[in-house]
């Protein structure tokens, strides 16, 4: 697999209050999978907070989440079934101001979608946190990608992340236009790998961590080869591989 890859920067709050934060995105099929492959590739990455899609969404699905969150050694926030399958979890260091899961309009015929939104305070920063899984519909996909603009800046929060299987290409109209208002995390600071679906399948970069401006990153991509992360894991957890981005957001008084 070649030489580990070198850590992103540690969780940390800065001495002007501004904070370090580990974000990770995930589909994770609805935990159909391997589950023990899956909690170990999310500890590994040792996030403060997961934007996750797919997440179980029927018979007992609390239970699910709430295995998930303790394995990971994360806390639920919010999303899942609420949410129509994104999700958000958190470490102990994020401080959760408010919550909101939101459905979206729905195409008849169509897979019903929705956002998982919180907003949270760590060290001295407060950061809005959007879940999403955008249609696989072009034309649905542009207006829910217009929709997420539309919630994030209603929440009146100045940093926010938004992280989520995109079903679309960079290249792609709906990427496009949120790439137009926010910052695409991976082209600003590429790490580890670029393509989020596994070998064997079309190489492609279909999911992102996005951010307003005046958030920096540190680095954001696959965490291939990151220490504790096994190529065997990745293949067997889920059928798509996550997204890890550090970054430092400004304290909540500038």
């Amino acid at each position: 697999m070649g030489a580990m890859l070198a850590d992103l920067p540690e969780s940390r709050t800065e001495p002007d209050g501004s904070a370090v934060v580990r974000v990770l995105s995930y589909n994770i099929r609805s935990m159909r999978d391997d589950r023990a492959a899956l909690a170990r590739v999310i500890r590994a990455c040792a996030p403060d907070l997961v934007c996750v899609q797919e997440a179980p969404r029927f018979f007992r699905w609390r239970k699910a989440a709430a295995w998930l969150a303790r394995e990971s050694g994360l806390v639920y926030v919010t999303g899942g079934a609420t949410a129509s399958g994104p999700m958000i979890l958190s470490s102990l260091r994020a401080h959760v101001e408010r919550t909101e899961d939101l459905l979206l309009p729905r195409t008849p015929g169509l897979h019903q979608r929705g956002f998982a939104t919180a907003v949270v305070r760590i060290g001295g920063a407060r950061l809005g946190v959007l879940s999403c899984h955008l249609s696989m519909n072009a034309r649905e996909r542009y207006e829910q990608g217009g929709l997420l603009l539309d919630r994030l800046a209603a929440d009146g929060v100045p940093h926010a992340v938004a992280a989520g299987d995109l079903n679309d290409r960079p290249e792609g109209r709906t990427f496009r236009r949120l790439a137009a208002e926010l910052q695409d995390a991976w082209a600003a600071k590429p790490w580890g790998g670029e393509y989020t679906t596994r070998p064997g399948d079309p190489p492609q970069r279909i999911e992102a961590i996005l951010h307003t401006h005046g958030v920096e990153v540190l680095g954001c991509g696959v965490p291939r080869g990151l220490p504790g992360i096994t190529e065997a894991d990745l293949r067997t957890a889920t059928d798509h591989l996550p997204v890890l981005a550090a970054l430092r957001v400004p304290p909540a008084h500038t």
